[in-house]
């Protein structure tokens, strides 16, 4: 059994081994970024929820739901450790640098995925927790162990679970899965294939080490390029939702086809540039770019149903 669990340990020699790993290695196995990333969507599918949630109840199910997020991803680093170990981005994780053991880290995010789902539950309602629950599985078991290994959509099909906690956090306030968090769910999955591949065509390298179907790898950068704009073209419109809709306000209006055009921008220099250092500045310009442009929609979001600035718009949607 311990073999089983300990399926990668770089510092394995038959010999029992324990943690060198502090509290900070332990916490970098909840991918921190990620784990604001979702809090910050999750929260704003709460506040753009029809009705209110107590201040108490809110906070609790937001921690549950961020624990929930970082168990998913320490369940992740533990079943990629292999792969982790090749790959010069991410071998100096953790697992792979030889300061947590496999065993270690499976059973840390066994225990908190457990117990998010459970404090979900209890403070919230059952939907907000099963709908967290699936999102753990999604990750950890569909694209980890499944999907990532398998097929060039990967990342495609793989996001959805990157897009779910909207759909948590309206969850928690309403019982209920509604089309307004639906449509956040639709930005956060549309936005991922143009901001994951762009550093992916950076990393191809990396990945043909490690024997991940990554897009440029099996359908070329030229074709990885063109699905990128694809993406960018859909998820600029999709993106004014929210306005149209009636949750999200002038401010929201503008910065949301401003920052889609930019988008566009980005991704047809990434189109047309293809070679050399400046193709790989192109890339990372929109990699960086996007993970601002994602943060953007869903702050003014925030801000202007949480804080009292939306200016209405007249609803044309819904």
């Amino acid at each position: 059994m311990s073999a089983a669990l300990d399926r990668f340990d770089p510092r394995s020699d038959g010999v029992a081994l324990t943690s060198t790993g502090e509290a900070g290695d332990f916490f970098e196995l909840l991918k921190p970024r990620v784990m604001f990333l979702v809090v910050v969507t999750a929260l704003t599918g709460m506040a753009t929820a029809p009705g209110s949630v107590h201040p108490v109840i809110g906070l609790a199910s937001l921690l549950a739901i961020a624990v929930g997020a970082g168990a998913s991803g320490c369940l992740n680093m533990w079943y990629d450790a292999d792969i982790d170990a090749v790959m010069t981005r991410t071998a100096k994780r953790p697992i792979p640098s030889g300061r947590i053991l496999p065993s270690e880290a499976l059973a840390f995010g066994l225990t908190l995925s457990i117990g998010s789902v459970l404090v979900l539950g209890l403070v919230a309602n059952l939907p907000a927790a099963a709908m967290l629950a699936f999102t753990i599985f999604f990750y950890a078991v569909v694209y980890s162990m499944w999907l990532k290994r398998w097929t060039p959509q990967n990342i495609v099909i793989g996001g959805a679970a990157g897009a779910f906690p909207p759909i948590i956090g309206e969850a928690v306030v309403t019982g209920e899965f509604g089309l307004r968090s639906l449509v956040l769910c639709a930005i956060i999955f549309l936005w991922t294939p143009p901001h994951f591949w762009a550093l992916a065509l950076v990393k191809s390298a990396d990945y043909a080490r490690a024997g991940i179907p990554m897009m440029p790898n099996v359908a070329g950068p030229a074709a990885t390029r063109r699905q990128i704009v694809l993406y960018s073209l859909i998820m600029a419109p999709v993106a004014v939702l929210p306005a149209l809709m009636g949750f999200g306000g002038l401010i929201y209006l503008v910065v949301s086809v401003v920052t889609g055009l930019a988008m566009i921008g980005l991704s047809l220099r990434v189109l047309r540039v293809t070679e050399g250092e400046a193709a790989t500045k192109a890339c990372y310009a929109l990699f960086g770019f996007s993970i601002l442009y994602l943060f953007l929609l869903f702050a003014v979001l925030l801000a202007e149903n949480a804080f009292g600035l939306m200016w209405a718009l007249p609803k044309v949607i819904g």
